[in-house]
C-alpha cells in the first residue's frame, strides 16, 4: 500500500500520474481561449453588478413610493382636505376630461366658495419624476391656490414606466383642452390662464408652454398651438426640465447613490432606451377626436430637423435660441439649494433672460429637492408668498 506522504512512486506510479497530469495534445487550450475566458469572466462580472445596482434602483423606487404613498393617504385625515369649505374653497372631484373611463384622465376642481365672477385659473400638473402620485396627493396646493382666488383644474395624467413619454404630455395637453371648453362654467375665465406643477410637473408645464408658443411640426404640438391660447404665467417649482443625459449631475461629487439611482430611475421610465420614435408610436386616449380634431395622436409627418425628444427636455429648446412664434409668458421658478437638480432651474433663468423673457427666480438655502410641498416650512410659506406676488398682475381682478 502506498504511503500518500511518500516522494518514492514506483515508475509505473509516475507514469500514470504523469499521463493523468499531461494534457493530451487535443485537450490542449488553442491560442487564445484564455483571453476569451478572461473576456467571459468579466462579462459576466459585469452582468452581475448590473444586476446588483439594477436591483438597488428598483428596491430604492419602491421605498420611496410606499413612503410617498403613505404620507398622501396620512395627509388625506388632513381636516381641510376632509372639509376645504373650511378655509373657503369648494371642490369637485373625479371629472373625466376624456372619454377612456381611466382614473388617469380625471381631474379636481378646487375654486373659491360663493365666487360672483370669472376668476383666473390654474392648471395644476403633479411631480413625482413621472412615475408615481396624483391629483389627490397634491390637494394641499391646490387649496391653497384656490385661497388666492383661482379655480383650480389638478389633472391625473398616465404615469411612466407603463406609459412612456409622450404619453403624460398628450394628457396635459388634452386637460388643457378640456379646461379651455369648461372653465367658463366652473367660474374660470379663459384670458387668464396659469400653468403650475413641480418636478416632473414643471417638466410638463413648460413643454406645454413650448407648444403654445411655437409653431413646431409634431402634430401634438401644432393642435395646442391652433387652441390659440397662451399662458398668462407659468410657475414651475423644483422643476427637471431636461430628461435626457442625466449623467450631467455626475458632476457634482456630493450627489449620493440613491439620487443617481432616482434620475436614471425617472430617464429610464420616461424615456426608455429602446424609444426612438416617440410620436411615431404614441398611445392613444381612446376617444376619436383629441383636442378637439379628427387626427389621431402621433405625428402626420416627419418632424424633420426637430429633435423627437424637445417636448421631454423643453430646456433644451429655450437654450438654442428658437424664435417663438407667439411671446412667451412670465415664469415664476423656485429650488432649494440641496435640491440635486436645482441646476436646471438656473439653466433656464439664464435661458429666460437671454431671451429677454419676464420671470423670478428665488432659492432657498438649504432647502431640499420639491420643498415647495412642504407648506408647513418656513421656506415653502415664503416661495408661496413670493409666487404669489409675481402672480398679482394676473390675479388682480379677483
Amino acid at each position: 500500500m502506498l504511503d500518500p506522504h511518500s516522494t518514492d512512486a514506483s515508475p509505473q506510479t509516475k507514469s500514470q500520474v504523469q499521463a493523468e497530469t499531461t494534457p493530451s495534445p487535443t485537450s490542449r487550450a488553442a491560442p487564445g481561449s484564455r483571453a476569451r475566458i478572461g473576456r467571459g469572466s468579466r462579462l459576466q462580472d459585469t452582468a452581475i453588478i448590473e444586476f446588483m445596482i439594477d436591483s438597488r434602483r428598483r428596491l430604492g423606487s419602491c421605498i420611496l413610493e410606499w413612503v410617498l404613498k403613505t404620507a398622501t393617504s396620512a395627509s388625506r385625515i388632513h381636516p381641510d382636505r376632509r372639509s376645504p369649505g373650511r378655509v373657503g374653497v369648494e371642490v369637485r372631484r373625479d371629472i373625466a376630461y376624456a372619454k377612456t373611463g381611466h382614473k388617469a384622465h380625471t381631474l379636481d376642481i378646487y375654486r373659491p366658495r360663493a365666487s360672483d365672477r370669472l376668476r383666473p385659473i390654474v392648471l395644476y400638473v403633479h411631480g413625482g419624476g413621472f412615475r408615481i402620485l396624483s391629483k389627490e396627493s397634491h390637494w394641499l396646493p391646490s387649496t391653497r391656490f384656490a385661497q388666492q382666488g383661482y379655480v383650480v383644474f389638478t389633472i391625473n395624467y398616465r404615469l411612466a414606466p407603463a406609459h412612456p413619454f409622450p404619453a403624460a404630455l398628450e394628457d396635459t395637453a388634452e386637460a388643457l383642452a378640456w379646461m379651455i371648453s369648461h372653465a367658463r362654467s366652473f367660474g374660470g375665465d379663459t384670458s387668464q390662464i396659469v400653468l403650475a406643477g413641480e418636478s416632473a410637473g414643471a417638466n410638463l408645464i413648460t413643454a406645454l408652454t413650448l407648444m403654445c408658443c411655437f409653431d413646431r411640426p409634431e402634430s401634438l404640438a401644432r393642435r395646442v398651438f391652433d387652441l390659440n391660447v397662451v399662458p398668462r404665467a407659468v410657475v414651475g417649482a423644483s422643476g427637471l426640465y431636461e430628461v435626457s443625459n442625466e449623467a450631467r449631475f455626475w458632476r457634482d461629487q456630493g450627489l449620493s447613490w440613491f439620487f443617481r439611482d432616482r434620475l436614471v430611475s425617472v430617464r429610464r421610465g420616461y424615456l426608455p432606451d429602446d424609444l426612438t420614435d416617440p410620436f411615431g408610436h404614441a398611445e392613444p386616449l381612446g376617444h376619436p377626436e383629441p383636442l378637439g380634431h379628427p387626427e389621431p395622436l402621433g405625428h402626420a409627418e416627419p418632424l424633420g430637423h426637430a429633435d423627437p425628444f424637445d417636448l421631454a427636455n423643453p430646456l433644451r429648446v429655450l437654450e438654442r435660441g428658437d424664435e417663438p412664434t407667439r411671446a412667451l409668458p412670465l415664469f415664476v421658478l423656485s429650488a432649494g439649494t440641496r435640491d440635486p437638480i436645482i441646476d436646471d432651474t438656473r439653466r433656464l433663468e439664464r435661458a429666460l433672460r437671454q431671451r429677454g423673457v419676464a420671470h423670478t427666480a428665488s432659492y432657498y438655502d438649504g432647502e431640499p429637492h420639491a420643498f415647495e410641498m412642504l407648506l408647513t416650512r418656513p421656506a415653502a410659506k415664503e416661495a408661496w408668498r413670493t409666487a404669489f406676488r409675481a402672480l398679482a398682475p394676473t390675479s388682480e381682478r379677483r
